[in-house]
């Protein structure tokens, strides 16, 4: 019999399975070979038997989990045709963070590509997305909204550079993911001509540092010491998230809070998080770009993951490509890819 789609991947508890490699792509429990798209926690978990990923996937999850993340692990280089069981597997960027990658399966001339998170946008802190022509397209959908359409991130860099310029005597504090997000908000800066120091917040010491090894030009980063944050007039923070709202960020001068997430699109949701500055920065694909993609790879069948999965299957038919939703769960702790609010669907969209 000829090989179908469903023969290379299945959904199982654990997530995608392929059964003629006897592996699972992003597993959310422990299984015995796992292949990883990208470091992000909901993607890359610590505990599997064996781990096949790219170089860099592996040393931030070294660096996240330590050493012993897994019993063994096997570096994936990119295009590197690689025989698991009675299938052939691709590793290709992915153009998300550092390291991550997009996996092509493929037997008998079929192929399915997983897309993990990805985006089409330029970053300077990792490889840009390559196109890869296959017969399904599994792809994620976190914007998958025609409301949402990204604004050129080197604007909204330059936004918050103004605003620093504004206000001198006030410390621009910004929340940004650990993982990717907060170094491509830091390379942007650098090629936009910030040349003084940006403070960290110490969760985010550890992957910077990876980053910097990796050859990637952060400049100089240093610690935020608790006697020096009422020093910091003028200074260009950046923590987690979640700290934005400690008391951590209380002791700075006058700080303007700021956010860089797709989701900050949406008006109402930088005021739910009482964002004074939005800035509105994604490292997955807006609507255009997903669209884009799937027209460009020439998939005759779309699998839409975790996000807005009814909006695109209902845009793939109207383009009269087959397309289901696989509703998997366990995913979007990158922060980014959390459900959209219910307003999402008419937002008020941030100057």
């Amino acid at each position: 019999m000829p090989t179908r789609a469903s023969d290379l991947l299945t959904l199982t508890r654990e997530g995608l399975y392929c059964p003629l490699g006897g592996f699972h792509v992003d597993p959310t429990w422990p299984v015995e070979r796992a292949l990883i798209t990208h470091g992000h926690a909901d993607h890359a978990r610590a505990g599997h038997g064996h781990v096949l990923a790219t170089p860099e996937t592996l040393r931030i999850m070294a660096v996240r989990y330590g050493e012993e993340f897994c019993r063994q692990r096997q570096e994936a280089r990119l295009g590197e045709a690689l025989r698991i069981g009675d299938v052939t597997v691709r590793y290709a960027p992915a153009g998300h963070v550092l390291g991550s990658a997009q996996i092509a399966i493929e037997r008998d001339g079929v192929r399915v590509v997983v897309s993990g998170d990805y985006k089409r946008a330029p970053d300077p802190t990792c490889l840009p997305f390559e196109v890869v022509p296959c017969d399904v397209f599994i792809t994620e959908a976190t914007f998958g909204l025609p409301v949402f359409t990204h604004p050129d991130t080197r604007d909204e860099v330059r936004k918050l550079m103004a605003s620093v310029a504004l206000f001198p005597e006030r410390a621009h504090i910004v929340g940004a993911y650990a993982l990717g997000k907060a170094q491509r908000v830091m390379a942007l800066l650098r090629e936009e001509g910030w040349d003084r120091p940006i403070h960290l917040h110490g969760a985010m010491e550890k992957l910077t540092e990876l980053y910097k090894r990796e050859g990637i030009p952060l400049g100089d980063t240093p610690k935020v010491v608790a006697a020096d944050r009422k020093d910091l007039h003028g200074a260009i923070v950046i923590c987690p998230p979640s700290a934005m709202q400690d008391l951590w960020s209380r002791k700075f001068p006058d700080p303007v809070t700021c956010f860089a997430s797709g989701w900050m699109r949406v008006r109402a949701r930088a005021r739910q998080k009482g964002v004074e500055l939005p800035l509105v920065i994604s490292d997955h694909s807006d609507w255009p770009d997903l669209c884009r993609t799937i027209r460009d790879t020439g998939a005759g069948e779309v699998w839409v993951t975790h996000g807005q999965e009814d909006a695109l299957v209902h845009w793939c038919g109207t383009q009269g490509i087959k397309a289901k939703p696989l509703h998997m769960l366990g995913y979007g702790d990158d922060g980014e890819a959390e459900p959209a609010p219910a307003d999402a669907a008419e937002p008020e969209v941030a100057a």
